[in-house]
C-alpha cells in the first residue's frame, strides 16, 4: 500500500500540474489566458475571454485533474479503514496542490475548485451535487461566481462530515476549502468594494 501511494503522490501532483486553460487557449484561440480578465488560469477566467467552448473544455479538465487520481487511489489503496482513507485524501491533496502550484508553470496556477470538486465527485458525490447546487444557486442569483465558489467550499467540510464520518476525509475538505478561500483573497475584496464580476452585468 504504501509502495503504490509513493507512486500515486508524485503521479497525481504532476496530474494537477497540467494547465488546461493555458494549453487549451495556446492551441484554439489567441487569448494569453495568464495576461486576460482576472489572470486565473481556470475554467471561468476562461470561459470569460476565450468563449464558452473552451471554458467548459478547461473546466473538464481540471475536474479531471482531481477525480482520475483520487478514483485510482481508492482503486489502489481501498477506503476500508482510516489508514486508507488518509492516504487517499494525500492523493486528492497531492493533485489540488499540482492545480495551485504546477511545476510547469512556475508553481503560479490556479483556484482550485474545479480540481477539488473532481475530487469530492469520486469521493462523496452525493456532496458534490450538495456543493454544486450551492454553487449554482449563488450564481443564477446574484451572478458572481466567485461568491458561488466560496459558498461552496463554506459547506465541503461540514457535507463531508455528515456524509462519511470521516476524520481523514473531513480534514482533507477543510484543507482544501480553506486554500480555496486564501487563492480567493481579491475576489474577496472586490466582492466587499461591489467591482467584482459578475454574469448579470454586461
Amino acid at each position: 500500500m504504501i509502495l503504490r501511494a509513493m507512486i500515486l503522490l508524485p503521479a497525481a501532483y504532476l496530474l494537477g500540474s497540467i494547465p488546461w486553460g493555458v494549453i487549451l487557449t495556446r492551441i484554439f484561440s489567441d487569448v494569453d489566458v495568464r495576461a486576460s480578465g482576472s489572470k486565473n488560469i481556470g475554467a471561468y477566467n476562461v470561459f470569460r475571454v476565450a468563449g464558452k467552448r473552451l471554458g467548459l473544455m478547461t473546466l473538464g479538465g481540471d475536474l479531471l485533474k482531481g477525480a482520475v487520481p483520487v478514483f485510482v487511489g481508492i482503486s489502489w489503496l481501498g477506503v476500508s479503514d482510516w489508514r486508507g482513507e488518509a492516504l487517499v485524501c494525500l492523493v486528492a491533496l497531492s493533485a489540488f496542490a499540482g492545480h495551485l502550484f504546477p511545476v510547469f508553470l512556475g508553481f503560479k496556477g490556479g483556484k482550485g475548485v474545479a480540481t477539488a470538486a473532481g475530487c469530492f465527485l469520486v469521493i462523496s458525490p452525493f456532496v458534490f451535487l450538495v456543493c454544486m447546487l450551492f454553487y449554482v444557486l449563488v450564481l443564477c442569483c446574484w451572478g458572481y461566481s466567485s461568491a458561488g465558489s466560496l459558498s461552496a467550499a463554506t459547506i465541503l467540510p461540514g457535507a463531508i462530515w455528515l456524509a462519511t464520518h470521516s476524520v481523514p476525509l473531513t480534514g482533507c475538505a477543510f484543507v482544501m476549502a480553506a486554500l480555496i478561500f486564501v487563492r480567493h483573497a481579491d475576489n474577496i475584496k472586490r466582492l466587499l468594494e461591489g467591482t467584482e464580476h459578475s454574469l448579470l452585468r454586461p
